[in-house]
């Protein structure tokens, strides 16, 4: 896989992957005009929105609606060391949610690739090339 990234604006940064443009963009306080998530919140939501493609999978593969079905996302951040010490994953399920498949929609959830690479992380190069 392949994919460009390009520059506009103050702040804008675009990743170009297929037919899809992806902006982000830093908030006013930061230099940017805030049209669009910085570079490390698009990161965290990927997780969240990883996660919950695997929830909705398992429920319309056995016919739950999804429909008053959330993830909700928590963050605990260090001041000292600036990273994401802990995150956080909470399902929250309507009333009429079949008990037996309570613990099966986590067990889904966790199969996020998102979080797989996370906890197994990929080598990583930067490099330069004249062109």
């Amino acid at each position: 896989m392949e994919f460009e990234v390009t520059f506009q604006g103050k702040k804008q940064v675009i990743a170009h992957i297929g037919e899809h443009d992806i902006l982000t963009d830093q908030p006013v306080y930061g230099g940017g005009d805030n049209q669009g998530p910085a570079p490390f919140t698009l990161f965290l939501a990927s997780i969240g929105t990883c996660a919950g493609i695997y929830v909705k999978s398992f429920c319309d593969q056995r016919g739950i609606p999804t429909d008053n079905i959330k993830i909700v996302q928590k963050h605990q951040f260090n001041p000292l060391t600036h990273m994401i010490e802990r995150l956080e994953l909470e399902i929250n399920l309507p009333a009429d949610f079949p008990e037996k498949y309570k613990e099966a929609v986590i067990k889904a959830a966790d199969q996020c690739a998102v979080k797989k690479h996370l906890h197994n992380p990929p080598q990583m190069s930067v490099t330069t090339k004249s062109i």
